[in-house]
This record gives structure tokens, C-alpha cells and sequence, in this order.
């Protein structure tokens, strides 16, 4: 593997289960972690010489498509931002520090490690409706497709990966 790559990791679906509603709707639990070289380069030391030259931000992009047997279902959008801003907290030794914008809400870490966590690693409940699925086996699939673009710190890149298959049983 190049040292200059970067890769979706750990990529799990899990947990079929079936949650009272108004209707019954299947919640599945994706959770993966982007490794290797955009998450060894988010660093305090990098994120402030591209504030010093105006790349205030990274954008993640991550496209999930959910497929039912190979057809895809659903799609859903999420962005996670980080922020490079100037700061005067008491509690961070730098000058240049970075937020966290995941589904709407900002974070504040207090080190690289928690900002990296929180950036790069994802859980998140999928809901199924019963419409979605067919009578009998259901073979239930995510397919990843991450990007970002060019940074002063990192190239422009799409990520894409299939999880493995959960198997649903609707009567």
C-alpha cells in the first residue's frame, strides 16, 4: 500500500432489527473509518500554514447508496466539514485551531486525535421501511462513495467501498 493513500477501513453493516413505530421500520448500524494519508496529514502544524493561505476549510463529502438485492433502494448526503479558524482559548497552546461540523452540529476538540475521531470515523442508523423490501430474504448492502477536494495539504480524492450483506426476512 502507498504511503500517500488514503482508504475506507472497518466498513461493517450489523445490527437487522426490527423497532416499533407507527410501522415497523429496520434499523441497520453502518459504522467505517477513513485511514492512511489525509488522516496522518489533518495536523495543527497543517491546518494553520493553509489558514495562513486562505484554505480555511476541508469538506467530506459521503454519498451512502442502500441497496436491496444489487438495486439501490435509497441514497443519503452527508457532509462533515473542518474549520480552520483563529482562536483565543485558554486551553489549546495554538493559535490556528480547527472545528468539527458533523450532521449540523459543531464540535470543539481540545486535540488532534478527538478532531481526527471526529472527522474521520462514522456510525450512523440506517432506517429501513417496509416498503423497501420485498416478501421473503432481503440482502441488505451499503455502498460508500467519499471525496474531497484540493487542499493545501492533501490532493483531491474519491474513496468508494461496498459493505457486507445483511439479510432481512419480511413476511
Amino acid at each position: 500500500m502507498d504511503e500517500n493513500e488514503s482508504r475506507i477501513s472497518a466498513l461493517t453493516l450489523g445490527g437487522a432489527q426490527e423497532r416499533p413505530m407507527n410501522e415497523k421500520l429496520y434499523m441497520l448500524t453502518l459504522s467505517f473509518s477513513i485511514e492512511g494519508f489525509i488522516r496522518q496529514v489533518l495536523t495543527q502544524k497543517n491546518w494553520e500554514k493553509a489558514y495562513n493561505k486562505h484554505d480555511n476549510s476541508l469538506r467530506l463529502t459521503i454519498k451512502l447508496d442502500i441497496k436491496n438485492n444489487g438495486r439501490i433502494i435509497e441514497s443519503i448526503k452527508l457532509i462533515r466539514k473542518a474549520i480552520f479558524f483563529w482562536t483565543r482559548n485558554p486551553k489549546i497552546d495554538h493559535r490556528i485551531w480547527i472545528m468539527i461540523v458533523k450532521d449540523d452540529t459543531p464540535f470543539y476538540p481540545l486535540e488532534e486525535e478527538e478532531a481526527r475521531q471526529l472527522l474521520f470515523d462514522f456510525n450512523r442508523d440506517i432506517e429501513i421501511k417496509p416498503e423497501a423490501l420485498k416478501k421473503g430474504k432481503n440482502n441488505i448492502a451499503v455502498f460508500v462513495e467519499l471525496s474531497w477536494g484540493k487542499h493545501e495539504f492533501i490532493e483531491k480524492n474519491t474513496l468508494k467501498k461496498e459493505s457486507n450483506i445483511q439479510q432481512i426476512e419480511k413476511d
